[in-house]
């Protein structure tokens, strides 16, 4: 497989701003990488950049060592999977599977070789003889994977691939492409909008804004340790909630939101951190699933504790997600599935110490 760097890579459109700016990323033989973030931030720019089919503004791409801008992208030894999975209507699955290798003139029964074998990889066998129009959208999306395959690139780009999916498929396919990444030993770069694919498949993800890496690390280290608001926000599910308000000085420090219905005498642990902003505005952060309005006496940890108005209530099935307003502003709990309060009432929260966050209000950077 294949070794990927990026360095100081950006991408502008004539008459308009920078798509994407200064990215550096390196991407190591049979690593799975994520590119993940909200529309328009220049992460398909980046993967197609990649593949040659964007012309690369400034800054080097090299595969394997070898600077590769100025080469053209069929030369590149990359396959690339697309959203709308680009099959011939008119060919059969065995046909768009081996179109390629046809194209680069290999034997016929090298070409029959790979595509049973990538065939029987994929579940596509007994689907070999069929057009693209009698199969389902999963199942095309496994012959755009196929057709991949078959090439035996150096790596693998995933363009959204399962956007076009309903939520079943999706976790199903998302399932396979990581069984098939684990089973090839492939270096692959996926992009998506959907940070639960990001959480799930990558071995690290890279978490973009505004044409700008805003961090790369592994999964657990990004839910656990984001450097910013950004990807505080962007990764977990529901979102991190947060509340606007200021560090002040009285018998210790203490964080108070800016409309005074939250106020939280903070722990010497995070005073200490926070001792440079006193008088400053800051942005505190908790998850939902660190919100609790029962608590298990056996858990090993303390609270802060506020009243907050209950207005909606969303079951999940094992889980539910309750909407708090705190005078206008609302955060989620995620609690354990059980008779829920009903909406309406006042409830006493406990927010676990060891798992808030401050953040500074003006650059956004990670304080705790």
């Amino acid at each position: 497989m294949a070794h990927v760097e990026l360095k100081n890579l950006g991408k502008v459109y004539e008459g308009s701003s920078f798509a994407v700016k200064g990215v550096n990323i390196e991407i190591r033989d049979k690593e799975f990488v994520v590119l993940v973030g909200p529309s328009g931030c220049g992460k398909s720019t980046t993967l197609r950049m990649i593949a040659g089919l964007e012309e690369i503004t400034e800054g080097d791409l090299f595969i394997d060592g070898k600077r590769v801008n100025d080469v053209s992208p069929k030369d590149r030894d990359i396959a690339m999977v697309f959203q709308n999975y680009a099959l011939y209507p008119h060919m059969t699955v065995y046909e768009n599977m081996a179109f390629g290798l046809k194209l680069r003139k290999l034997p016929k029964p090298e070409i029959k070789t790979r595509v049973s074998d990538a065939a029987a990889i994929l579940g596509l066998t007994n689907y070999l003889d069929r057009k693209p129009k009698a199969l389902s959208g999963g199942e095309r999306q496994r012959v755009a994977v196929g057709r991949a395959i078959v090439r035996k690139p150096k790596v693998f780009l995933f363009d959204e691939p399962l956007s076009n999916l309903d939520a079943k498929l999706r976790v199903q396919m998302r399932t396979e492409i990581t069984k098939l990444h684990l089973k090839l030993e492939a270096t692959m770069i996926y992009v998506t909008h959907d940070q639960t694919e990001a959480m799930t498949m990558g071995d690290r993800i890279v978490v973009m804004k505004d044409g700008f890496v805003k961090q790369v690390n592994t999964p657990l280290n990004l839910y656990n340790n984001p450097e910013n608001k950004f990807v505080a926000g962007f990764i977990g599910s529901p979102a991190m909630n947060f509340i606007e308000g200021v560090i002040k000085q009285s018998n210790g420090l203490y964080f108070e939101s800016t409309n005074k219905s939250l106020s939280i005498k903070l722990e010497d642990m995070h005073a200490d951190k926070l001792k440079n902003h006193i008088n400053k505005n800051v942005w505190f952060g908790i998850r939902p699933e660190d919100i609790h309005d029962l608590v298990d006496t056996s858990l090993q940890t303390s609270f802060y504790e506020f009243d907050a108005k209950l207005e909606v209530v969303e079951p999940m099935g094992n889980e539910a997600f309750l909407y708090f307003n705190l005078d206008g502003t609302q955060f989620i709990a995620r609690v354990p599935a059980r008779d829920v309060p009903r909406p309406q009432s006042v409830r006493k929260l406990k927010l676990n110490k060891n798992k808030i966050y401050f953040f500074d209000y003006e650059t956004e950077r990670t304080i705790i």
